[in-house]
């Protein structure tokens, strides 16, 4: 059994190559039960969560029918861990042959989940934010911001980034890491403002109170939701989702714990025959991305074990094993 640290994956992945690995596996499909999702109650109050996703598939690295892979993370969520100078997320992968269910690899999960995480932004992306998509705007300044800044230039030509944060402090390292990157990102100071300006929005938070307005849209913006993962979160209003074309990674999955789509959903302004498509539709040409310059698409992730998957047999195949 390999044991694959986050450099490990961090040598194995670029965001380009990840992109069209997660495009060919929406479009091959996997088993992937809806995850399993437990809030952990402590004894001061708080509460964390976890989460166990499986996935498996026959098919191997190249696609073909070899036996496949049998997948599932393990994660684990506790919103206070700021406090103690860790991050929120936590996670393993551990992979197994699909045949036999020899144990293949363990894998460093958090650095996993950032990475197929924003590449599935980026994907998305792809099929709906506007071709010549060149102002980003990222709210919020955790571990998945710069790689997503990073995830969204790979595939449209992004020249200015802004971060906005509650704590703008956070902001400012989350923008000096981009530095480090090699990437050119500012503060913005005012999130409404910065929402206006923006060709692609792109959230990762755990607000319960919508952040991204939808009346200060431009027309063509796309929006990124990539937080709020369970139906009490939520980053945009009512108004984004009305005005906007909305589409999920999956819809079992946005449909149950997207507070985003789960409150759409029940006030009205959204109906599921509304949302447009989901990922595996798109990369299979089944249903339409982008349709004009001037629209508003909207893009709600929770995350689909099959990305975890993609992303883990390419981690243990750039291992050489």
């Amino acid at each position: 059994m390999l044991i694959l640290s986050a450099d490990d994956v961090d040598r194995a992945l670029t965001f380009p190559s990840l992109v069209e690995t997660l495009r060919a596996a929406f479009k091959a499909g996997a088993i992937q039960p809806v995850r399993h999702h437990h809030t952990i109650a402590r004894p001061d109050g708080a509460a964390s969560t976890l989460l166990l996703m499986p996935a498996w598939t026959d098919l191997d690295a190249a696609g073909t029918s070899d036996g496949g892979y049998i997948g599932v993370k393990v994660v684990t969520v506790s919103p206070d861990n700021n406090a103690v100078g860790k991050p929120a997320v936590m996670g393993v992968y551990l992979l197994l042959d699909g045949r036999t269910g020899e144990t293949k690899a363990l894998i460093d999960g958090q650095r996993l989940t950032l990475w197929r995480t924003a590449s599935a932004s980026a994907l998305a992306a792809d099929y709906l934010a506007r071709k010549d998509a060149s102002k980003l705007l990222i709210v919020g300044a955790g571990a998945l911001s710069p790689f997503l800044a990073r995830a969204h230039s790979a595939v449209r030509p992004i020249r200015e980034i802004r971060i906005w944060n509650r704590t703008a402090a956070n902001a400012e390292k989350a923008v000096a890491k981009l530095a480090g990157l090699g990437l050119s990102a500012t503060v913005a100071e005012d999130l409404d403002a910065a929402l206006g300006w923006a060709d692609i929005v792109s959230a990762a938070t755990i607000t319960t109170i919508p952040l991204v307005k939808g009346a200060l849209l431009k027309p063509g913006t796309h929006v990124d939701l990539v937080g709020a993962f369970t139906p009490t979160m939520r980053e945009s209003d009512d108004e984004a989702i009305r005005r906007a074309r909305v589409y999920v990674d999956t819809r079992a999955g946005a449909t149950k714990e997207a507070g985003d789509i789960v409150q759409a959903l029940a006030s009205g302004v959204l109906t599921p025959e509304a949302i447009v498509a989901d990922l595996h539709e798109l990369a299979r040409g089944e249903k339409k991305g982008r349709e004009s310059a001037d629209e508003i698409t909207l893009f709600k992730s929770v995350g689909a074990a099959l990305e975890d998957l993609a992303a883990a047999v390419a981690v243990f195949g750039a291992s050489g094993r």
